[in-house]
């Protein structure tokens, strides 16, 4: 069977359209991301992904979602409840050490609950970003708090949750988006901040969590290693730091190829993407223009690659069984003392 290419598409709404069934076949995609436009009732979301597997023709194929909690939760009532900020897990941590962090594990697991009922089987979480005071608030309430220390226990915790319940964990933004002083989604953020002070505060979440499968990139400039392209695209950030200093060896993917930090056409940031040593091009937006210009710059996985992706799909599994309503009662009793 040909190899899969390294990119992760989206698709335009509920249900999969001729030409998006038709692109996937023949250009077989490692992995599906879905958003909140995809999202309708439990059997249709159901049937989106099985629709998304059967175009691959790979049961294993990797669906993912962006479940965090608080404004970052793609699944909504009532297919899962409304579940806090990482901040107000943060905040019971800061009262309460153990309780911080066995909230955070419970909140994975039932992440996971309601994930895998859906076959979704990837959730990128945890958000190990350390914000700085002034920084963009698209992180704000979305990191665990401003202490590297706790974002690493807290994101371990969130990790281990999901994967308790067979859902895969993504780390994000490597190697940080704290410093970031503007929305990457809209802008590109540089970060003047020297080596030793990233390495003593950003870095150091990622590089606990460093033998997790999979990352995705922080579209940030950081002058002090390449001044000249984000870190989703430079090959210096990507071998020295990511690699490197870091010590991340699992699945490096880029954040979304269509999110305006990055410039030039669509295919020119696939491209630069691709070259700068990322595994796989994200692309979110499900546009079909945009897919198809992304799909030009995809290869075959191959070599560290197509390692780190099969370690991924190895350690798919079905999760450890579970008294779902006991977990949710002891996770509401715990958020109630924050």
């Amino acid at each position: 069977m040909n190899e899969s290419k390294a990119m992760i598409l989206g698709a335009s709404g509920p249900v999969l359209t001729a030409d998006e069934i038709a692109l996937y076949r023949s250009e077989r995609p490692w992995g599906f991301i879905l958003f909140a436009r995809n999202i309708g009732e439990a059997s249709q979301v159901a049937d989106l992904v099985s629709a998304m597997r059967d175009a691959v023709g790979r049961p294993e194929a990797p669906v993912l979602i962006d479940q965090e909690g608080g404004r970052v939760q793609r699944i909504r009532a009532p297919l899962a409840e409304k579940y806090p900020s990482a901040a107000e897990l943060g905040a019971l941590y800061a009262q309460d050490r153990e309780k911080g962090l066995r909230a955070a594990w419970l909140m994975s697991r039932l992440h996971a609950c309601d994930l895998l009922k859906l076959g979704i089987n990837v959730d990128c979480l945890p958000v190990l970003d350390v914000p700085v005071q002034g920084a963009s608030n698209v992180i704000g309430d979305r990191a665990y708090g401003f202490d590297p220390v706790v974002v690493s226990e807290m994101g371990q915790a969130a990790a281990d949750g999901l994967k308790a319940g067979g859902v895969l964990p993504v780390m994000k933004h490597i190697p940080g988006h704290g410093r970031g002083m503007a929305d990457s989604h809209h802008e590109l953020p540089v970060v003047n901040a020297s080596l030793a002070e990233l390495e003593a505060h950003d870095f150091v979440p990622f590089r606990a969590l460093r033998n997790e499968l999979m990352a995705m990139s922080a579209h940030i400039v950081f002058t002090a290693i390449d001044p000249e392209q984000p870190a989703t695209t430079s090959s210096k950030v990507i071998e020295e730091v990511i690699r490197g200093r870091i010590g991340f060896d699992g699945l490096l993917m880029s954040d979304d190829t269509s999110m305006n930090a990055l410039k030039g056409t669509i295919g020119e940031r696939a491209r630069r993407i691709a070259g700068g040593g990322c595994d796989i091009i994200l692309h979110c937006n499900g546009m079909m223009e945009e897919m198809k210009a992304v799909v030009e710059e995809a290869r075959p996985l191959g070599g560290d690659a197509l390692r780190r992706a099969r370690a991924v799909e190895a350690a798919f599994g079905p999760g450890g069984g579970l008294d779902e309503v006991a977990l949710r009662q002891e996770f509401w009793s715990l958020l109630s003392l924050a």
